[in-house]
């Protein structure tokens, strides 16, 4: 909550915050008053300590534009002295999300925060956790002939994960499991032994990486989730399907990393039981390859 300044205490602070921006500037007094279109004698009388004196609200934003600050800075109504265009272009960035295995965007992330903890809700299982059949009947038709090459180079980001010092939190949907197991919905039409050796997969990979690795189930009836990824303290960011939104300030990323520990503790399956969970499912699948 902002707190309420009276006038002299206002003025004191527009007073330091105008002289803090002109040093930084290299800006003079005279400088300041041809680029606002007064005096010079007008901005010496707004940085007197001897005059309780706020400017007009032309003069504050004409000086906030020449100073490149914000005017609510300059006046005590906000403590960013940024222009809510430039904090918009520095904290959120718009980029494409192209529909492959390899995402180089992504993957530079990854290696931005290497040694960080990243939490992760993806729009399905991670293609790097998958079986390269599975990955084969998901991307072929999409891929085509390069599909084998796609899937090197996802095997590639695994090796690498498991390498990065990064810790992985992982929050699914207990839906999705369920699609997978049941060859329903996305997954209609996968053959059982293909959906036998994931889950097999899956288990192995939990168990082996665990701690460091983390997968939790949410039920989505109770709780909700778009797909985001946050990336340590630096970054967090939303798919939207075309596109990722990216943003990297504090408050943005404190955010979303408040809704994944939401999300965590609220699951219906917890990181240490999902081995079990998985083996459950498994028993639904004939044991046959399709």
């Amino acid at each position: 909550m902002q707190q309420r300044l009276d006038k002299r205490d206002r003025s004191d602070l527009f007073r330091s915050r105008l002289a803090a921006a002109m040093a930084e500037k290299g800006m003079s007094q005279s400088a300041l008053g041809r680029a606002v279109g007064v005096d010079r004698s007008t901005v010496s009388q707004l940085l007197s300590p001897s005059v309780a004196r706020l400017p007009n609200a032309q003069v504050a934003a004409e000086c906030a534009a020449a100073l490149g600050v914000s005017a609510d800075w300059l006046l005590g109504l906000s403590d960013r002295p940024e222009k809510l265009a430039d904090l918009l272009a520095t904290s959120l960035s718009m980029t494409a999300a192209p529909r492959a295995l390899v995402d180089e965007q992504i993957f530079a992330w990854h290696r931005e925060a290497a040694g960080y903890k990243i939490r992760h809700v993806p729009a399905a299982l991670p293609d790097m956790f998958k079986t390269r059949e599975m990955l084969q009947w998901e991307y072929t038709p999409h891929l085509g002939r390069t599909v084998d090459q796609a899937i090197g180079a996802s095997e590639d980001r695994l090796a690498w994960m498991r390498g990065a010092r990064s810790d992985y939190e992982i929050a699914l949907p207990l839906h999705e499991f369920e699609d997978f197991t049941d060859a329903t919905g996305y997954y209609a039409g996968l053959p059982a032994g293909v959906r036998l050796a994931q889950i097999d997969r899956l288990i192995r990979l939990g168990e082996q990486l665990y701690p460091s690795l983390r997968i939790t189930l949410f039920d989505a009836r109770r709780v909700f989730s778009a797909p985001i990824t946050v990336f340590g303290p630096l970054l967090a960011v939303v798919y939207v399907g075309r596109h990722y939104l990216a943003f990297r300030d504090s408050d943005r990323v404190a955010a979303f990393s408040a809704q994944f520990d939401w999300l965590v503790r609220e699951a219906a399956v917890e990181a240490h039981a999902l081995p079990d969970h998985l083996r459950r499912l498994r028993a639904r699948i004939p044991d046959q390859c399709g």
